[in-house]
């Protein structure tokens, strides 16, 4: 994996455990040599990310859209820094640049770059792994929905493992390294699904 998209919040909690995991997050990907496509912010964990990232030799590529720049929230200290025009092509973005996902605590916005990440892998738009760094339990309700959705039939069994979750980064990143495309709802006969 040369570059990793990084979906993560752009606030910053009162509880500084998660600038804290953020920075780790950016100063371990440089370390690898791994660089870092994300939102383009300079605030919050998003920003934490990408000063550590930067500050440790690493790669870094914001995607902003246009109205955020006005807003002022643009990082300008980025290796590359592209301006879009809406949420779409900056997710559209994330994709083609990156060689998979890692999704640390966010709002409404990560949720949307996740789940549209998972569902662009079960159609086959991509086959690139999916990552959930599960820091301090953050994440426990997702899991469960998204075994409850299995569970159910609304995830198919075979995609199943398109969500792979660790509660360190380190294995995250072991699991994403090993991970194993499933077969898409495009390569499913009509009969299965």
């Amino acid at each position: 994996m040369n570059r990793l998209a990084v979906y993560c919040g752009s606030a910053s909690p009162s509880d500084p455990h998660y600038i804290e995991n953020a920075r780790h997050v950016g100063a371990t990907l440089a370390a690898r040599g791994i660089g870092v496509v994300y939102g383009g912010g300079r605030l919050g964990l998003m920003g934490a990310i990408a000063d550590s990232a930067l500050a440790a030799g690493g790669e870094v590529i914001g995607i902003i859209p246009e109205a955020l720049v006005a807003a002022e929230v643009a990082h300008r200290g980025l290796t590359e820094l592209h301006v879009v025009g809406t949420m779409h092509q900056r997710k559209q973005a994330f994709t083609d640049l990156s060689d998979g996902f890692v999704t640390l605590p966010g709002g409404t916005g990560t949720m949307d770059e996740l789940w549209e990440a998972l569902s662009w892998a079960q159609i086959g738009y991509h086959a690139k792994p999916v990552g959930l760094l599960n820091l301090d339990g953050y994440y426990d309700g997702l899991i469960e929905f998204w075994d409850k959705m299995a569970e159910v039939g609304f995830v198919r069994a075979q995609h199943t493992g398109l969500l792979i979750v660790a509660e360190s980064l380190e294995e995250l990143l072991d699991k994403m390294a090993a991970f194993a495309p499933a077969t898409t709802i495009g390569q499913i006969g009509a009969k299965d699904l």
